[in-house]
């Protein structure tokens, strides 16, 4: 999926901080210390990018194409 643009409960933009968040974890960082680092402390907001499934490149193998 593509990561929402902002929180689905306070409407805080979230979607900026996706890439660098994802980078961070990827490369071994503690995902809530990440979150901490950029200020993202609801419980609301920290959901969104935690429970987050990127799957657009695996949805994208079955568009059609022209």
């Amino acid at each position: 999926m593509i990561i929402p643009i902002r929180c689905f409960t306070c409407g805080r933009l979230v979607a900026d901080k996706w890439e660098d968040f994802s980078r961070r974890v990827r490369q071994g960082e503690d995902p809530a210390a990440v979150l901490d680092s950029m200020g993202l402390n609801r419980y609301c907001c920290r959901r969104m990018l935690l429970s987050h499934v990127d799957i657009i490149d695996d949805i994208l193998q079955f568009a059609e194409r022209s």
